[in-house]
């Protein structure tokens, strides 16, 4: 009942639940949000922008990380992953 972007990132899913089963996952969430530029109720174009990640899986041992699963990266896309980057530097993020 989970609709995908691709075939690609389906398949990642299907692995993290695989992972999870066997006790190497914690737990994941889908589409986590992060704020790269806050709400500005003073302008009128102060929409704000967010970025929002495929996957955040939490490991046995506690550690997180920040999974995009891509086949294509758009201009919009590498803009939004440098201002993530810059904005959480201690992120641990990777491309799938």
């Amino acid at each position: 009942g989970i609709k995908f972007d691709s075939k690609k990132e389906a398949r990642f899913y299907k692995d993290l639940k695989l992972q999870m089963a066997a006790g190497e996952i914690k737990e994941f969430e889908l589409q986590p949000k992060f704020i790269l530029l806050e709400k500005d109720k003073d302008r009128l174009t102060g929409r704000g922008i967010k970025y929002i990640a495929d996957f955040k899986i939490t490991y046995s041992d506690g550690s997180v990380e920040v999974v995009d699963v891509k086949g294509y990266k758009t201009q919009v896309y590498k803009l939004k992953k440098k201002l993530l980057l810059a904005k959480y530097p201690d992120i641990n993020f990777r491309e799938v």
